[in-house]
């Protein structure tokens, strides 16, 4: 079952929506969804329709109500149990963010929308678009190997959806991928990149499947033949590919305006007219965000060496050269990942936190230790509750240590304990219990609550980027969970002894079965 299919209100006007700004009329989708805001008293509805809404505002370019429109969608969305909302607010936040110059704000927002998109449990057409949303969040904001992450899997839950390939090709991705590489110094890489991305299109094409490629991707293609032409490539003129034709694409979106703006600019390049190629950037006020800071004088650079006035030429180089340092994706990349390290840590500590002095803690994850867990599973069991507990041991973990030494042992504890305790349903209990060994305590729960839990964990385990932190050691967890019984006259401490043993062994038949396989 979709997002939409729990929608009871209005849901042909959020899908009406959906595909105005999909054909980049997104003036005419904010006018529709306010309707629906003013209208509807169903929440999941409203929550939808306020973020498209904030979709469609940061579409425009409507800078000035940014904070409002994320302030109202994630009022609307906070109470929701629903992963694609919660992914999707995240990434537009991310993008408006970084637009208020909050890179810190910025990063959490896109490490936020990457993991609920990937706790979404039933992936249908408005995920894959979550996950389209956050891989542009991801290039505009220079990320651009986790854009590139990103959109393969919005291609991998569209084409499960039934979405054709080439509404997630994705140009745009591309496009700012390879300005990159020039402004950096690799211009055949930045070519080889462009000729690629025509070579797609081409494809599209003669396929006859382009009048499925969106609008504003059009206007990407557009800009990417025109860049080419621009380096003095030969590009199409009269046809489908004509880059003037495709410019013309992308109805009210504010980037698509600043790729026709540049994309005159490149032609006049690609024309010999360079002095008026100069003439149009000093005209011109494009967002930084479209193609980066540095796009503007590298064609500068470019304009002017082919007008004969190679000093400006080189200081105009020497300027997007510094602007594009300034964006280096390694330090972004590692500061993604300080991020993540901090929300994981943050949450630990928050659970932790109810539970008092410092002996009942284990200090490298944060947990609650072995004895806090005894005293708490006692307590339950002495009410009469009933508890299902899990045990959790690493698999690979010994590798870890044997390898890469155990200081990365230790990060591989801490980012496992953050992982698990991320996943578990509120009023869970999680401990560490020793060694590689994580306990979960499932109140009031079954064996069947227990089986999903399992799945909850070894799912989010088997998606963290472990290849990063420890290369070439596959990281994995086997479970065992087990019925604590303390209704059959036994005492408390027997009653849990037994079932840590049982728990213990079902455990050691899961890793079993995972080398069997």
């Amino acid at each position: 079952m979709g997002w939409l299919d729990r929608v009871d209100d209005q849901v042909d006007a959020l899908r009406r929506a959906r595909a105005l700004q999909q054909a980049s009329r997104s003036a005419e989708a904010v006018a529709l969804l306010d309707r629906v805001i003013r209208t509807t008293d169903d929440p999941c509805a409203r929550a939808d329709a306020l973020v498209q809404r904030l979709c469609a505002v940061i579409n425009l370019g409507r800078t000035a109500e940014y904070t409002r429109a994320i302030e109202d969608a994630s009022a609307a969305v906070r109470d929701l149990a629903e992963p694609y909302l919660h992914g999707h607010l995240n990434a537009l936040a991310a993008l408006a963010a970084h637009h208020q110059g909050a890179l810190d704000r910025c990063v959490t927002h896109l490490v936020k929308a990457a993991r609920a998109l990937t706790a979404d449990d039933d992936p249908d057409r408005d995920t894959a678009w979550g996950w389209h949303d956050l891989a542009m969040a991801y290039s505009y904001l220079s990320f651009h190997g986790h854009a590139l992450g990103a959109i393969e899997r919005a291609r991998q839950v569209g084409l499960t959806a039934g979405i054709p390939e080439e509404t997630f090709a994705a140009p745009g991705i591309r496009l700012r991928n390879a300005v990159a590489l020039d402004h950096n110094g690799d211009s055949d890489g930045c070519l080889r990149v462009l000729r690629d991305v025509a070579g797609d299109f081409s494809r599209f094409l003669r396929s006859g499947r382009a009048d499925d490629i969106m609008p504003g991707s059009l206007a990407a293609y557009g800009y990417a033949a025109a860049r080419r032409a621009a380096f003095g490539d030969r590009v199409e003129s009269g046809t489908d590919a004509d880059p003037t034709r495709l410019l013309a694409h992308g109805g009210d979106s504010a980037r698509a305006r600043d790729l026709r703006q540049l994309g005159q600019v490149c032609l006049a390049i690609a024309d010999g007219r360079p002095i008026e190629a100069v003439t149009r950037l000093d005209t011109t006020r494009v967002s930084n965000e479209t193609l980066g800071a540095a796009e503007a004088p590298r064609l500068r650079s470019i304009a002017l060496a082919r007008a004969g006035d190679h000093a400006a030429a080189h200081r105009a180089d020497r300027h997007a050269f510094r602007l594009a340092a300034q964006r280096n994706d390694r330090l972004r990349d590692v500061y993604i990942d300080g991020i993540a390290a901090r929300i994981d840590h943050e949450e630990v500590r928050r659970e932790a936190a109810r539970y008092e002095g410092e002996a009942l803690t284990d200090p490298l994850t944060g947990l609650p230790n072995r004895r806090r867990l005894e005293r708490y599973i006692g307590a339950v069991v002495s009410r009469g509750e009933r508890v299902v507990i899990g045990v959790c041991d690493l698999d690979g973990f010994k590798a870890v240590n044997t390898r890469h030494g155990h200081h990365s042992g230790d990060l591989v504890l801490q980012r496992i304990a953050g992982v698990i305790n991320r996943v578990m349903r509120r009023g869970d209990f999680v401990a560490r219990y020793g060694g590689d060994e994580f306990v979960v305590v499932l109140p009031e729960a079954g064996m069947s609550e227990a089986t999903e839990v399992a799945r909850r964990i070894q799912a989010a385990v088997r998606t963290e980027d472990w290849e990063s932190l420890v290369p070439g050691t596959p990281v994995g967890v086997s479970i065992g969970f087990a019925e604590v019984n303390g209704g059959s006259g036994a005492s408390v401490r027997e009653a849990l002894g037994a079932a840590f043993e049982l728990a213990d062994r079902e455990m050691l038949r899961a890793k079993d079965r995972r080398r069997a396989s």
